[in-house]
């Protein structure tokens, strides 16, 4: 398998207030730890700088221009409680979109097989007119959007496995068969959305998982809902929201998994994308916010992108 990586350091300029979660380390660590030598054969591309017009995709000109004009020309500024804008903040999101956009592109091309792109900020959070939970544009809602529109694309499954529900993409799909969603999230907690209930147009699959619990449950929850819906859509891209923070040392959440949980889950994805979308899978960095974790997990899901 070629897998190809994207990064930029325009991502470490993204800055949040001190002893903010979403900081600019977290993809120090990650970039750490693929630079040892099992990833050498990793395919690292610059990032590049996204299309504007592409924001419009997943989010109205009125909700742009309000990002835009937030960002400050030195400091933090605050969007909400959690989200934070600094002077570099629309490259890096921008750049972001950019990235995820390329790697569509890129494995209908057949110059990878599958991407990973190790960005911030991350988007899942954010709906079509609301930036939150550390989000500003919701980059994988933007990719699949991309597919579509550049590359003719029918069906577009979207598998989200941060410990916090993906409510921005849902919010932005709700009513699309055309997009599949599915999300494995500790709940209760943060934003408070992503019950069984929530199924939009039939496209929307929730497992919400209790805190505390760990790899079994978690497994049976990708085997008995999210593996079903990936086989009944037949997608012909998927794409991952890789949020790392339901691993055991996240401080954020309660969910207990391990690195060897990535793998697993990332495996049965390509299985999935070998079957019905040509191996191609391109997967966006969400949440992870304890550094190890963030670092080990990231590790053994591209070490299982690489080995197909």
């Amino acid at each position: 398998m070629t897998t190809r990586l994207y990064s930029h350091p325009i991502f470490l300029e993204h800055l949040t207030p001190s002893g903010h979660p979403e900081r600019p380390d977290r993809l120090r660590a990650v970039a750490r730890i693929l630079e040892e030598e099992p990833f050498l054969a990793l395919d690292r591309v610059e990032a590049p700088m996204g299309d504007e017009a592409t924001l419009l995709y997943a989010h109205p000109e009125s909700f742009v221009e309000m990002i835009r004009d937030a960002v400050p020309e030195d400091g933090l500024r605050a969007i909400d409680g959690d989200t934070t804008v600094s002077p570099k903040s629309w490259q890096a999101a921008l750049t972001a979109v950019g990235a995820a956009n390329a790697a569509v592109d890129d494995v209908f091309a057949g110059k990878a097989d599958n991407v990973f792109v190790a960005a911030r900020p991350p988007g899942h959070h954010a709906e079509k007119t609301t930036a939150m939970g550390f989000c500003l544009f919701n980059t994988a809602a933007i990719a699949a959007r991309h597919a579509q529109k550049k590359h003719g694309v029918e069906r577009v499954a979207i598998v989200d496995w941060d410990v916090h529900h993906g409510n921005g993409t849902q919010d932005i799909f709700w009513d699309d068969p055309s997009v599949l969603f599915c999300s494995t999230h500790q709940m209760p907690l943060f934003p408070g959305t992503g019950a069984k209930t929530e199924v939009g147009a039939g496209n929307i699959v929730n497992a919400p998982l209790s805190p505390r619990t760990g790899s079994d449950l978690f497994r049976d929850a990708f085997r008995s809902r999210v593996l079903p819906a990936l086989d009944n859509f037949k997608p012909d891209l998927v794409i991952i929201s890789a949020g790392f923070d339901a691993h055991h040392r996240d401080p954020l959440a309660e969910i207990n998994l391990t690195e060897e949980d990535f793998d697993w889950a990332t495996g049965q994805i390509m299985d999935r994308a070998a079957t019905h979308a040509n191996h191609r899978v391109v997967s966006l960095l969400e949440g992870g916010y304890d550094l190890q974790g963030l670092a080990f997990s990231v590790a053994a899901h591209v070490k299982r992108l690489m080995k197909g």
